[in-house]
Order: C-alpha cells, then sequence, then structure tokens
C-alpha cells in the first residue's frame, strides 16, 4: 500500500468521489457538504489498496489569530480509514505525511477530533488546547466552548505552541467551524 499525496486540483473526480464516500461510511453518515467543503483545497493524503481507497486525510490552511498576530496554521481534516483496515498504522501513515508538511509550511498544526480519534494525535505528539478557542464570526468574535475540549495543536518546526492564556481566534467558516 503506497501513501501518495495530491493538491485537491490533482486528484479527479473519480478519486474525490472514493474519498467523500470513505468519509461518509467512516463517519457513520455524519459527514456532510460543509464538512466536504472544509476538507478540499489544501493538500491530501492517501493509501490504497487491492479494494480501492484504504485512508485518507487533508491539510488545509487556516488563519488564527493570537495575541494581535494572524498566524498560518496547518489545520488536519477529513482523516479516515476504511473499517476493515483500522488499528493497522495507516491512520499514522497518514498523519506523518501531513504532520511533515506541517512542519515544513506552517506555524503550528490544528485540529478537532473525535474522543474515538484523540488517542491518535495525543500518541504523534499532538496536546490539548486547555485555552478558549473562538471565531471570528460575521457578527464579530464569538466563543466555541464546546470545541475547548476537543481541539488539539501540534508545534512545527521546532517553533513554540501559542500561550493558552490567550484565546485562539479561528477563521469563520460555514458548518462547523471546527
Amino acid at each position: 500500500m503506497t501513501l501518495r499525496t495530491a493538491p485537491t486540483h490533482a486528484l479527479g473526480p473519480d478519486r474525490l468521489r472514493a474519498v467523500r464516500e470513505l468519509l461518509v461510511a467512516a463517519f457513520d453518515g455524519g459527514f456532510d457538504a460543509e464538512d466536504w467543503d472544509h476538507a478540499l483545497g489544501g493538500t491530501h493524503a492517501w493509501i490504497e489498496d487491492g479494494r480501492g481507497l484504504a485512508a485518507h486525510g487533508s491539510l488545509v490552511m487556516r488563519r488564527v489569530l493570537h495575541r494581535g498576530r494572524s498566524y498560518r496554521v496547518g489545520y488536519v481534516e477529513a482523516v479516515a480509514v476504511r473499517a476493515d483496515l483500522r488499528r493497522r498504522g495507516l491512520g499514522g501513515r497518514i498523519m506523518a505525511e501531513l504532520e511533515r508538511a506541517i512542519d515544513g509550511a506552517y506555524a503550528f498544526g490544528a485540529l478537532s477530533a473525535s474522543d474515538e480519534g484523540a488517542a491518535l494525535y495525543l500518541a504523534r505528539g499532538w496536546r490539548l488546547w486547555t485555552g478558549r478557542i473562538e471565531t471570528l464570526a460575521p457578527a464579530g468574535i464569538v466563543r466555541l466552548a464546546d470545541e475547548e475540549d476537543s481541539t488539539y495543536l501540534r508545534p512545527a518546526g521546532g517553533r513554540p505552541l501559542p500561550d493558552a492564556a490567550d484565546p485562539l481566534v479561528f477563521d469563520w467558516r460555514d458548518g462547523d467551524v471546527m
């Protein structure tokens, strides 16, 4: 099983369809059109086997405000492994490739994890953010208290993480902001 990477525009309609089908199945139908939109426009990492798409993850650029500064952040989206191949290291392989991109291009990495997925990220050195999470919504800054126990950060390229004493203010997007 070979790991591949490409930007969204290079995947083509058949592979994009396969990615979306994997994500809908992996999230038990809880992956909607806005979630799909969040996964597009960046870099995709995927693994295929003889049956098709085995694992996928994408990395998109987001802007985060912290202490008056705007950071380019590598935000991980749409990480999934086909049900028959889970717990075999494929998610780790996908994450290693996305983390390599984070280290080379971003101030830090960020993601929002389910309870089931958190163990993978913690084992890879991601840290639960203990500060406030906010978004710069059309009506102004809004606190996202529900995201404060599921947002993880990863230092990039030896740079320090932001100080949790001040909030992270993520850019706005439709659907789930995180």
